[in-house]
């Protein structure tokens, strides 16, 4: 019998629930990569909104020019969206304002929607909200950029669409969050979770190098094509977005024998794997959430399956107030608040500063600004195997804000020398301060999720979840706010006001940090004891 080709025994090597679960995974990745993706295009217009008139186009001043010694042709007119070197009504002396309320419409907009969007989402199929979500975040994407086409200079039209588009977007986080916790339970912590983060910041270099391609050509097109795919990404989700495992009958079938344990208000089942098949295959990672430790970091080769308690009380949703007294949970969202704010005022207004500082058109900034992001992906996932190895997820935190705040000094001093000192400091200052955002939303509300005091409630994660983005999204709204107030009177207040959103971010976690380096284990992933019948 002739051999299998070295493809084939690579795909039969994987069971068919792996194989889903790397789909799921997959395609989450890129839904909500697709979110960010139109996010960005505000920021890299920016300097295409408000340009300065020192000097036209060479190749409009040469043509002018030939034509008006020839006689023959008429002498070049510019659109009249054009005539004062940018686009009414950001033209003004008054732009940045403008452009810092443009932003915090969205955020803001983001900010109270995502509160409420774990409501509406938990009463719906999650693949039907996803898409009419992303469908919608493309249109109204699109819309904005429409203004270019239809010669739209109403400033209240780009804040209303603006405002729209804040709250459709809300309906992502919540969206992919609970469809990755039905495929991999709560069992995905550091690593993982740092490499799935990184959709935000790949989301965010895509958006950055779309809308930067037609900026300073056709500004509108930065916004049209990135709705385009969002909305496109919409119908893919509502093809293919699988929301929980048991829909495509994906579980594992195992015979066992039976134990009976007690977990609080939930009744487990531990069972023993007997399939010789079985014996030295990985175990699933679903499964691996829900082993026993024996308290020296090894692991019994047992199956723990959780089943409904007599009273059922285990199943029942926490509430709001339930979950701010989680251990943590308030000075983490609030840390988180301060850290989005200085993630967010990046985002939004980073181009632009390039722009200003370093001297360079709307299009070669963007691509520049991707740097950040870059930085982003590895200081996520640097986080994440920190506080994995260390079981130490505030004093991670708390070490990359600390290094955060003279980094940003530093950048903002000598990122006005040249070229090659801003792309060293973007790629430092991009990991440091996303690093402890990343690790905080994805890792931390993990841990939160699964505190000891939950006894067992499988409901908290998402609610946990939901509280900390959401008050970080309030930073996030003020962020760009605040650049936009302070840029006028300098670029190196704004650096002050994000250092001292640094340190506000560290002093939220001062008491959770003195709590892990005084006490063994972590302050955040206390696991429920199980305790036998």
């Amino acid at each position: 019998m002739a051999r299998l080709p070295a493809g084939i025994r690579f795909i039969v090597s994987f069971s068919r629930d792996q194989w889903y679960r790397a789909f799921i995974f997959i395609l989450t990745f890129l839904l909500y990569a697709s979110f960010h993706l139109s996010r960005k295009p505000i920021s890299i217009v920016k300097g295409e909104l408000h340009k300065y008139c020192t000097a036209w186009d060479e190749a409009d001043v040469r043509f002018s020019s030939q034509s008006s010694k020839s006689g023959s042709v008429a002498p070049h007119q510019l659109p009249d969206n054009e005539t004062d070197c940018g686009w009414a009504p950001f033209d003004k002396n008054n732009y940045q304002q403008l452009l810092g309320a443009l932003d915090y419409s969205f955020l803001c907009a983001y900010a109270v929607g995502m509160y409420l969007s774990g409501i509406i989402g938990e009463r719906l199929p999650i693949r039907y909200y996803l898409t009419f979500g992303m469908l919608a975040s493309g249109a109204f994407t699109a819309l904005f950029g429409l203004g270019y086409f239809y010669n739209i200079h109403s400033f209240g039209f780009y804040v209303v669409t603006q405002v729209i588009n804040g709250l459709v977007q809300t309906t992502g986080w919540p969206s992919v969050v609970t469809c990755l916790g039905n495929w991999f339970g709560k069992g995905r912590r550091g690593l993982i979770m740092g490499v799935w983060n990184s959709h935000t910041s790949v989301g965010n270099i895509l958006g950055s190098l779309i809308a930067g391609y037609w900026v300073s050509t056709c500004w509108g097109l930065s916004f049209v094509v990135p709705g385009a795919i969002v909305a496109a990404m919409g119908i893919v989700c509502f093809l293919f977005l699988i929301e929980h495992p048991k829909d495509v009958r994906c579980s594992s079938t195992l015979v066992t024998h039976s134990k009976g344990y007690e977990n609080g208000t939930n009744r487990l089942r531990l069972q023993k794997q007997i399939l010789k098949s079985e014996k030295n295959k990985p175990l699933d990672p679903e499964m691996q959430c829900l082993l026993l430790s024996d308290g020296k970091g090894s692991i019994h080769p047992n199956h723990v399956v959780i089943l409904p308690g007599d009273g059922g009380s285990g199943t029942a949703a926490i509430s709001f107030t339930g979950a701010l007294k989680i251990p943590g949970v308030i000075e983490f969202s609030l840390c988180l608040l301060f850290a989005k704010l200085v993630s967010y005022t990046f985002l939004f207004w980073l181009p632009l500063y390039i722009t200003n500082v370093d001297h360079l058109d709307a299009k070669k900034a963007g691509e520049l600004s991707t740097l950040f992001d870059v930085g982003g992906i590895f200081g996520g996932i640097l986080a994440g195997v920190i506080s994995d190895r260390l079981e130490k997820r505030a004093s991670t935190c708390g070490l990359m804000l600390l290094l955060a705040a003279p980094t940003l000094y530093i950048f903002s001093t000598i990122s006005k020398m040249g070229l090659e000192a801003t792309i060293a400091m973007l790629l430092l200052s991009g990991a440091l301060v996303s690093g402890p955002y990343a690790l905080i939303t994805t890792a931390v509300s993990a841990d939160l999720g699964t505190h000891k005091s939950l006894k067992g409630n499988a409901h908290a994660l998402s609610t946990v979840t939901a509280i900390i983005d959401g008050t970080g999204s309030v930073g996030a709204a003020l962020g760009p706010l605040l650049a936009g107030l302070l840029s006028p009177s300098g670029w190196s207040n704004v650096f002050y006001m994000l250092m001292f959103a640094d340190a506000c971010a560290l002093l939220f976690l001062i008491r959770l940090i003195h709590k892990e380096l005084s006490c063994p284990g972590s302050a955040t992933g206390d696991q429920v004891p199980f305790k036998e019948q």
